[in-house]
């Protein structure tokens, strides 16, 4: 299955320059946050595949303007052809913004989350918004990464962690890719291609 993942900054050869059947490869996208719903609209529009996202810190207005066609999967696993996906949008707190959290929220909603983890028998894909601490996160207050997403992939063990925040313009020492444990750390910035193997269950 191939996957398109997207964060924090639209992609212009996939919105200004796209061209017919430029998406047509793709078989799911996924968002992680801080993007324009009107592109999100546009992608799932123009493409074959449905798009799945959380929200980015910067996000607010999609609680008056969400991107049509688009399914939020915030707190919540979705399966998609045998893939199972959580999604955990958000920020680390840093000022009084929207979708902000402390670790201590953060892992109140991984903990209300503990049922459905156990009746889906875990899970594959994880989309956040901010990195794992010390996963590709930043050096600085508002990008520092997420110690309760450590916990979640020590006890769950997901094959990917798709995250954005991170933006890889911010300098040249910033990872793609990264791996902790069976975990592959994903930045998403502006775009990335994966390919995922099903699993036979």
């Amino acid at each position: 299955m191939r996957i398109l993942t997207l964060s924090d900054e639209e992609c212009m050869s996939l919105w200004d320059y796209y061209t017919p059947g430029k998406l047509n490869e793709y078989d799911l996208i996924l968002s992680c946050g801080d993007l324009k719903p009107a592109y999100l609209s546009f992608l799932v529009t123009m493409g074959k595949a449905p798009l799945f996202y959380v929200h980015g810190n910067h996000d607010g207005a999609y609680a008056t303007h969400p991107p049509e066609g688009c399914e939020c999967i915030e707190d919540r696993i979705v399966n998609y052809r045998g893939l199972r996906i959580l999604g955990l949008g958000g920020a680390m707190r840093y000022n009084p913004g929207d979708h902000q959290y402390t670790e201590a929220q953060m892992r109140r909603r991984i903990q209300k989350l503990r049922w459905k983890l156990w009746r889906s028998g875990g899970v594959d894909i994880v989309v956040t918004h901010a990195p794992p601490k010390g996963l590709g996160d930043g050096e600085d207050y508002a990008h520092r990464g997420c110690a309760a997403f450590l916990e979640l992939l020590d006890k769950y063990k997901p094959r990917y962690l798709i995250h954005g925040h991170v933006h890889l313009s911010y300098g040249h020492e910033i990872p793609r890719e990264m791996t902790y444990n069976d975990t592959r750390i994903i930045n998403a910035y502006e775009r990335y291609t994966i390919d995922v193997e099903p699993l036979a269950r």
